[in-house]
């Protein structure tokens, strides 16, 4: 008999949303955390964006995820007292040239289900006099949310219901077996072994290695994540308060582009830029000197705001399966099944 029926790798607001959601169901439900706590890495590196789902292909996983997710992301904030905010987001033209991808992306929005306005120049200096936007999309369904808030609930939630967190328990080997999975697990003394029946793979930076622990190839499969870092810098001062909602501009190929963010305690920051780290080494770093370079982008967004107006904040890493140069890839949520067996499901990008 396995030790547990369920053991999901991984601590981010991915892996506990899902023991959230299962512990209930599989008493004894395990969740494994490398770091000496949960959602230390990507999930509080992030701009706490609620997003609409206006930028995703129609029907693809992310699309999907996003725009019915927003709405029950909402509801259990409200439930549950996790601090959040439907601020409102304008993504801009900032010249006549980028009109088309406003276009394009309302066009996009619409057939995803989401509520959008086309704005005029004299409509988005109304909004926000310190943009110089030729023209607008506004997406009133966008908010901001507590991170460490949504993630802190969402682990009481699965500790009331009977599961357990392990921090500091690196997988560095998994077995399968005829009906369960042997997990090696490397602590901050030993290494244990764990028996477990049904495994969730959600180790965010790290779900590919985790992926190639139990045998799969992960290029064939199409799990190969690539690293992409995002510096973020925030506004001191009193020009911190020229904004009243989140502005974004049109979007990269690699990224949403550097945008104002607005945090729940008022705080305006800009960011993240996008950095493809190709010896993927958890580099957190927000380097002084990129400031300048930084402010570039900032300027065009918001001219008023110089330079020695910014100061470095937080970085974070972000795992895609795109890597430079390539196009859309959407989320995997996939299950092995060895043998017609309950197995490892693996998700990943």
């Amino acid at each position: 008999m396995a030790d547990t029926p369920l053991t999901v790798i991984g601590a981010g607001v991915v892996g506990l949303a899902v023991a959230a959601r299962l512990a209930p169901r599989f008493p004894g439900l395990v969740i494994l955390e490398r770091r000496e706590r949960h959602g230390t890495e990507t999930s509080s590196r992030n701009s706490e964006v609620i997003h609409a789902g206006l930028y995703y292909p129609t029907a693809s996983a992310k699309a999907r995820f996003c725009v019915r997710g927003k709405e029950l992301l909402y509801e259990a904030c409200e439930r549950r007292g996790v601090p959040c905010d439907r601020i409102g987001k304008l993504v801009v033209a900032l010249s006549p040239d980028e009109i088309p991808e406003l276009e394009r992306l309302r066009a996009l929005g619409h057939a995803n289900g989401v509520e959008l306005t086309m704005l005029s120049a004299a409509e988005c200096r109304r909004l926000e006099p310190g943009v110089p936007a030729v023209a607008g999309l506004l997406s009133p369904s966008t908010g901001i949310i507590s991170a460490h808030g949504l993630m802190d609930t969402l682990l009481q939630q699965a500790r009331s219901a009977g599961a357990l967190l392990q921090p500091r328990a690196e997988v560095v080997g998994i077995e399968r077996r005829d009906r369960d999975y042997r997990l090696t697990v490397q602590g901050p003394e030993e290494t244990e072994d764990l028996t477990s029946e049904r495994v969730v793979n959600a180790a965010g930076l790290e779900s590919d290695t985790v992926a190639a622990l139990a045998g799969i190839d992960v290029e064939s499969a199409g799990y190969r994540q690539h690293w992409w870092k995002g510096r973020y810098f925030a506004v001191r001062g009193p020009k911190g308060r020229v904004l009243s909602r989140l502005v974004y501009p049109g979007p990269t190929a690699v990224s949403l582009g550097v945008h104002a963010i607005l945090g729940l305690d008022g705080r305006l920051r800009f960011g993240p830029d996008a950095e493809y780290l190709p010896e993927r080494h958890l580099d957190f770093e927000v380097e002084e000197t990129s400031r300048d370079a930084f402010a570039e982008g900032v300027r065009r967004l918001v001219p008023g705001i110089a330079p020695e107006d910014l100061t470095p904040d937080t970085a974070g890493i972000r795992a895609k399966l795109q890597g430079p140069g390539e196009g859309f890839r959407d989320f995997v949520v996939s299950e092995e099944t060895p043998r017609g067996l309950p197995g490892l499901v693996t998700l990943a990008g």
